[in-house]
């Protein structure tokens, strides 16, 4: 991206700087050529690599070096230093890269590098892969197999209507109406026709035959493979009460729910969100940022406690009360008349609009069905294999043994289904190497992210660095001594440590 000349950071570093005003793995701000970029020494070698992360733009001076990579403070992405590339979601695309020489003392920054040049075909592949699901783990692993090079048959079968989306938008910035449409797809349509993906939308898979590799569709057809990876991921849990099939109820998964609660809120003047989850109390904000009058309902007194412990919860609570929002907590639905909510205290509340968060459930029928050891999800070895090593499964439905817990654990976040699939790929590809990544997901609340790395099912203590109450804050999940998890705001470079710490940190 190049930057209007009089907004341009930092010095000009065509002209030089001096090699001692680079601090060891510390990003430094500045330009050339019109462009701005950070610079990083290390030892006797300084990298030049764009200033802005390929996710949301995120700002790379603000973030972490190690371990050879550079870690943007805002999603945790990483890239490699001396390519660019995109290590790790939710970035996909290579950061720009540039020359650099040093001389007498100083670093100087030349002509913009190619982009990292295709990998070398390798032998001994399968011959075909067919990915079950379009969302987070199944594009992750179709985009990583033709990034490293796999030039084999590649085919995706989708449930949904609409190419693999930026989910998480969904219930945030989409939803507010901050974010026009033409953000959301993952990659333009032409790009799977282009990289030789046959994405296949509406696809409905009837069984898994596993002795002869091939899937059977619900229309009759077959689809065959040498390696499957299933990402089916996870559908909303739907209230089982009278009234709840009404077609001013939704729930959010997919860009046709948004759709239809965006149409619905144009008319709407109050609407109650059933459940105080992220995706809940996400929708919530975003539907009061639309001057929507909006009513939470949950049975839990502290919303999110049991993820984020009380002191944060009543924090996240209090932020949406500042904006309008309404809780009737320690409360439950029994049914829908018309436009009133029953709630199970024998109140009713009248809303022109639903939505319901009341979690998800995997996707595991399918798997099932086949066969496949189900533990909860589907289980997964640290190669992401299920009980039959010709299928791996990545997302949403896979339980993996954690290496830092120590525990066999599933877990529904985007970054690390994006994660997951990028490793599959990998394994595929040959490359034995254990998934040991650490999970992460961002929540936003109008104008304040919280950040949480690691999983922490439950803890004995929760150390507070900094003040909740003035959104500075890190807090520690602590359990038998070890931290677990961690979660945070305005703390980025803190999460990013944390993170860190946890990869090396083994129970």
């Amino acid at each position: 991206m190049t930057d209007d000349a009089n907004q341009l950071k930092g010095p000009d570093l065509a002209r030089g700087i001096a090699l001692s005003d680079l601090s060891e793995n510390t990003p430094f701000l500045g330009h050339a050529g019109g462009e701005q970029m950070i610079l990083v020494r290390q030892g006797a070698e300084v990298f030049a690599l764009a200033h802005q992360c390929t996710h949301y733009h995120g700002p790379l001076a603000e973030g972490l070096v190690a371990e050879g990579g550079l870690r943007c403070p805002w999603h945790h992405a990483c890239f490699d230093l001396r390519t660019g590339e995109a290590l790790r979601a939710p970035a996909i695309d290579p950061l720009d890269i540039w020359e650099v020489t040093t001389r007498d003392g100083k670093a100087f920054v030349g002509a913009k590098r190619a982009s990292r040049p295709a990998k070398a075909p390798r032998k001994a592949l399968p011959d075909r892969i067919v990915i079950l699901g379009g969302g987070a783990a199944g594009f992750a692993a179709a985009e990583q197999l033709r990034r490293d090079g796999y030039q084999g048959e590649l085919t995706m079968l989708s449930g949904e209507t609409a190419p693999p989306i930026d989910r998480p938008n969904l219930s945030k910035d989409y939803l507010a109406g901050t974010a026009p449409e033409e953000w959301m797809p993952l990659r333009p349509d032409n790009f799977y026709a282009d990289k030789g993906i046959d994405l296949r939308l509406g696809a409905s898979v009837a069984a898994i035959d596993r002795g002869a590799r091939q899937l059977q569709l619900a229309d009759g057809g077959t689809v065959p493979y040498d390696r499957l990876l299933l990402a089916t991921g996870a559908e909303p849990v739907r209230l089982s009460v009278p009234g709840a099939d009404q077609p001013h109820i939704h729930t959010l998964r997919t860009l046709a729910d948004c759709r239809d609660i965006i149409a619905s809120a144009k008319e709407a003047k109050r609407v109650a969100v059933i459940g105080a989850s992220f995706i809940g109390l996400e929708v919530a904000a975003s539907l009061r940022t639309r001057g929507i009058e909006t009513h939470v309902i949950a049975p839990e007194t502290v919303p999110m406690e049991k993820i984020l412990g009380a002191e944060m919860g009543r924090f996240v609570r209090a932020l949406h009360e500042e904006r309008g929002v309404v809780f009737h907590l320690g409360e439950g639905v029994t049914g829908f008349e018309g436009k009133d909510v029953k709630l199970k205290s024998g109140a009713s509340l009248k809303a022109d609009l639903v939505v319901t968060g009341v979690g998800v459930r995997p996707r595991i029928a399918l798997a099932e069905k086949a066969g496949l050891t189900i533990d909860r999800g589907v289980a997964v070895n640290a190669w992401l294999e299920t009980s039959d090593s010709t299928i791996l499964a990545a997302g949403d439905i896979a339980r993996w043994p954690d290496p830092h817990t120590g525990q066999n654990i599933r877990v529904e976040h985007w970054v690390l289904a994006e994660r997951h699939g990028q490793a599959a790929a990998r394994i595929l590809m040959g490359e034995r190497e254990k998934f040991e990544g650490v999970p992460f997901f961002w929540s936003q609340h109008y104008d304040v992210p919280v950040n949480y790395v690691g999983h922490a099912e439950s803890w004995d203590a929760i150390d507070i660095e900094g003040d909740i109450a003035a959104r500075d804050c890190i807090l520690r999940y602590r359990k038998n001594g070890r931290v677990l998890a961690a979660a945070s705001i305005y703390r980025d470079i803190a999460s990013l440590q944390a993170e860190l710490a946890m990869e090396k940190s083994y129970a």
